[in-house]
């Protein structure tokens, strides 16, 4: 038997081979489109959740958690790969140190905000406050 600990490092650690496979999936696809990806993946497994989080299933449970883990850090490196092409020679490490600022500040708010509302909103129904988060993103990446 494993224990939770484990899974919930798993869960978090996939993230870190996940930016390395979009890292190099991006030279094939392109930043943009692979942001966009893994927003629109991310945004699906938010309005998902409650399916999931409800069944009795641990092991489809844990895939689909494996699978969020993935998908909802995929984004960032993008992001960091589009700052850098697109800004200034001379501000550019200004540019990245602000653009993941305000990711870590966003993340930071939005776990925050998961722990206020989850004295009003059941479990199964919290992680769809997330979802807007990768609409806005999606749509931001579209302009």
């Amino acid at each position: 038997k494993i224990s939770v600990p484990f899974w919930s490092f798993t869960i978090i650690g996939i993230g870190a081979l996940s930016c390395g496979f979009a890292g190099m999936l991006s030279h094939k696809w392109g930043a943009r489109r692979l942001a966009t990806i893994a927003l629109v993946a991310s945004g699906i497994c938010c309005v998902a959740s409650p399916l999931f989080l409800q069944q009795s299933s641990v092991g489809l449970l844990l895939v689909f958690l494996l699978f969020w883990g993935a998908v909802v850090i995929a984004d960032s490196p993008m992001f960091s790969t589009l700052i850098a092409s697109a800004a200034p020679a001379e501000i550019r490490g200004s540019s990245l140190t602000i653009v993941n600022c305000i990711g870590f500040s966003l993340t930071i708010v939005s776990m925050q905000c998961l722990e206020l509302f989850s004295s009003v909103i059941t479990m199964p129904y919290l992680f769809l406050l997330l979802a807007p988060g990768p609409v806005l993103g999606v749509l931001a990446l579209r302009r």
